[in-house]
């Protein structure tokens, strides 16, 4: 499989190399929370890393299912969960081959589209569209990091990978997810100044 591999990952997470990790939930997510957009249900949180947001949605009221398949990442989740004293489902699994018991009503997607190669967009993709029930919606933060590379020679560098908002739009098609209109909010991240993501919710059709 093209793209970084979960030893590749279990590597970062020993060696304390986790860049993008805020140590705490996402102010984008917060954000949703307290306007009352994002409201208690079954939720997954795919590549969930130490899990600041499976906690928070927990302690918020959600059914929550965190998803990760780098074995430490899944422990880091588990003791986010145990000292937040919130009980949440954290499952060590490929989201590429991962399937729910059953659909959920919302995904929260910010690390793990961008962490993919995007040989394997196309299938995420569709996983996403599987997951989420009709009526039911995405969370997602695009992540923006042009890199002069890409544009000058078509090279693909990452992770994290720049998620252009036309290629998430053919990748999850109005055909099957109901889009907002633009401009989307951005958002800033704290240790990659170089890139910003975009806040964008999507229902599912």
């Amino acid at each position: 499989m093209a793209g970084p591999t979960s030893d590749f990952w279990q590597a970062r997470f020993e060696s304390k190399q986790t860049g993008w990790d805020r140590g705490g939930p996402s102010a984008q997510l917060l954000a949703w929370l307290d306007k009352g957009l994002l409201q208690p249900c079954r939720i997954a949180v795919p590549g969930c890393g130490n899990g600041w947001e499976v906690a928070e949605l927990a302690r918020r009221g959600f059914e929550v299912t965190g998803l990760d398949y780098t074995p430490a990442a899944v422990e880091g989740a588990r003791a986010t969960c145990e000292r937040a004293g919130v009980k949440a489902s954290i499952v060590q699994a490929d989201v590429l081959s991962y399937t729910p018991v059953q659909p959920f009503d919302a995904v929260y997607e910010q690390t793990c589209l961008c962490a993919i190669h995007p040989d394997n967009w196309l299938r995420y993709a569709q996983q996403l569209g599987s997951w989420v029930r009709s009526g039911g919606s995405l969370f997602a933060l695009f992540m923006q990091m042009v890199r002069p590379a890409a544009t000058q020679e078509g090279l693909i560098e990452g992770p994290p990978y720049h998620c252009d908002i036309n290629a998430m739009r053919v990748l999850l098609p109005e055909s099957s997810w109901i889009w907002p209109k633009p401009p989307y909010d951005q958002v800033r991240h704290p240790h990659l100044p170089q890139g910003h993501e975009l806040a964008v919710q999507l229902v599912r059709r």
